[in-house]
């Protein structure tokens, strides 16, 4: 009976789409709380899509995947079809959490010398802005996949409000128009690219309607067809076409090589249903992604290193030097270990261990900085306070992603986060689908940091590069306090664990921790922050033991729920970071 009264309804939003809801919320808003449920995510428009499939009966699962859908609409520059990412859901009923890796997996054709010509790695940005960089994608087998488990409706009838969305137009913002700009030499180089996103050579005015009839259609056909199309069928081929001869526009001097993906890379990829990495932190149960992200063993080793400090009697120095300096050692071991769980070992219980995480909290003096970048350790043989397994330096990577968050009346939690990886993916539109290829293969490392010694994160057939991505649900005796997750490339894994801190440690509110100024230590000798942290008085006491701090205009964009023990739930996202998103639930009160 759900899924009747569901198809109904949303065929309603389908044909009606300003229908009342729409305008009864103010389009941006950093927190709201109510009943019936919650959906925070970057943008309003499909925030509110989500609400609305919460409205009108939908369960969390619909109402994640047509928030998704809509993201790829409006935010198209960070996530979409043309992508992959991690979801972890939370079932009221079980409370049981399961997760889907929807990462995308290199072609069969690659090697691990993918990305190097002549003995030497291609420069990161001529890697990026190619085939080569292009993975097969994850995202609408993720999906359907999360509909069929959990979900109670079907994929047309959760991706058909973001159709409408695309067909229609929604009214393009300063971050919209900032991203096309920020691009818009990259974009130029190919035709299909130029044509949807730099019409008459710029970007769409602030203010003006964007329209992809081009991606509606696509969002048709590939529901229509079960993702069959997409997966094996004509656009599958055109994806192919694309990626093996890219559409680089006459008059370009932009090296782009082609990929070597075939249908048949497309025809077998699986999404994997994985066990969540778990951690137990002051009592609470925090659940996240394992490998091949990173995320769900980095959060939970860097919290398990804080665990032997009272955060909550710590003054504000302590509490952020001992957080940046357990980032930084959690890092150095996330470098050395974590890759494709299929190609090799990845060390998920001993990194997750509180006897190493001791092993490695010993280390941290409250007088002192740990010089960086820190040594990984061997968690199968943990030494106190020794660092044995060899160097591990950070590889930057890119910032952009969108995280959305979702709770229902009956207490399911989905947190979902889901990238092209650079803004803009590789650049590469395919020709007459209107959404952007992922350039996700250039998260794997181009040549083994140190020679000689095995990497897990090398390029590989089929395999799956690393993520950052941590969507992150922590439970209170079996049952949800809080869910997060963030863009921002490897510093997800520290904005994450600023925010859980924050809330858990600091007894900050979920909105503040949300807003706090971050800064993100990865294991360099650096720390990059946000002009407001190190303008704040309590850098200057962590500048006094030693710390060092690099500008970052911006990091992470963070969004959350929470539940209140009156029963009600609290959607919180950013104030400001990415022009500030769109929390909203479903009935405020």
């Amino acid at each position: 009976m759900l899924r009747t009264v569901a198809a109904l309804t949303l065929s309603v939003v389908l044909v009606a789409p300003a229908q009342a809801g729409a305008a009864e919320t103010p389009l941006r808003v950093p927190e709201q709380v109510g009943w019936g449920g919650a959906v925070s995510s970057v943008d309003p428009d499909a925030s509110q899509i989500g609400i609305d499939v919460l409205r009108r009966g939908g369960n969390a699962v619909d109402a994640a995947v047509a928030t998704a859908a809509a993201l790829g609409v409006t935010d198209p520059f960070s996530a979409g079809i043309g992508g992959g990412g991690f979801f972890v859901y939370y079932d009221a009923r079980t409370h049981r959490v399961s997760t889907l890796d929807g990462r995308e997996t290199a072609p069969r054709a690659a090697t691990d010398q993918l990305f190097v010509e002549n003995g030497t790695p291609l420069p990161f940005a001529e890697a990026m802005t190619s085939g080569l960089s292009v993975g097969v994608p994850g995202t609408p087998k993720t999906w359907q996949q999360a509909l069929r488990k959990w979900g109670s409706l079907n994929l047309r009838e959760a991706m058909a409000p973001a159709e409408a969305l695309a067909r229609r137009g929604f009214v393009v913002d300063q971050t919209f128009n900032t991203q096309i700009a920020n691009n818009a030499a990259r974009f130029a180089d190919f035709t299909s690219t130029r044509d949807l996103y730099l019409p008459g050579g710029q970007p769409p005015a602030v203010g003006s309607t964007f329209r992809n009839p081009q991606l509606a259609d696509t969002y048709r056909e590939l529901a229509r067809t079960e993702l069959a199309s997409l997966y094996g069928g004509a656009v599958g081929r055109e994806l192919v076409q694309t990626v093996q001869k890219p559409p680089v526009a006459p008059g370009s001097t932009r090296n782009v090589r082609a990929g070597a993906m075939e249908i048949s890379d497309l025809a077998r990829y699986q999404v994997e249903r994985r066990e969540p990495t778990h951690t137990r932190y002051r009592g609470l149960d925090v659940y996240g992604m394992a490998a091949p992200s990173s995320g769900g063993t980095t959060v939970g080793e860097a919290l398990n290193i804080l665990e032997s400090t009272d955060l909550s009697k710590a003054s504000d120095v302590q509490y952020l030097h001992h957080f940046i300096e357990s980032t930084k050692l959690a890092f150095a071991d996330r470098l050395r270990w974590v890759g494709d769980p299929a190609f090799s070992r990845v060390p998920t219980d001993g990194l997750l261990s509180q006897k190493f995480a001791d092993t490695r909290a010993c280390l941290i003096k409250p007088d002192a900085v740990l010089l960086a970048p820190q040594p990984a350790a061997d968690p199968a043989n943990p030494k106190p306070c020794e660092a044995t397994a060899g160097l591990s330096n950070l590889r930057e990577d890119a910032e952009r992603t969108t995280h959305l968050t979702v709770a229902d009346r009956w207490g399911n939690v989905v947190a979902y986060t889901l990238t092209i990886e650079a803004e803009g993916g590789s650049g590469i539109v395919v020709p007459g689908r209107g959404f952007l290829l992922n350039n996700e293969l250039t998260d794997f490392e181009f040549v083994a940091p140190t020679a000689g010694v095995p990497h897990p994160n090398l390029p590989g057939p089929g395999k799956r590069p690393r993520s950052s991505m941590a969507p992150t649900i922590v439970l209170d005796h079996g049952k949800v306090q809080l869910a997060v997750g963030s863009p921002g490339g490897s510093t997800i894994i520290t904005t994450v664990t600023q925010i859980l801190t924050g809330r858990l440690d600091r007894n900050m509110s979920l909105r503040d921790a949300v807003a706090a100024p971050r800064a993100s230590q990865r294991n360099a000798a650096t720390t990059p922050a946000e002009a407001e942290f190190i303008a704040a008085a309590t850098t200057r006491g962590l500048q006094a033991i030693g710390h060092t701090f690099s500008q970052n205009a911006e990091i992470g964009a963070a969004t959350a729920v929470e539940r209140a023990k009156d029963g009600r739930w609290r959607a919180v996202a950013e104030p400001t970071r990415r022009g500030g998103g769109a929390a909203r639930v479903v009935w405020v009160g």
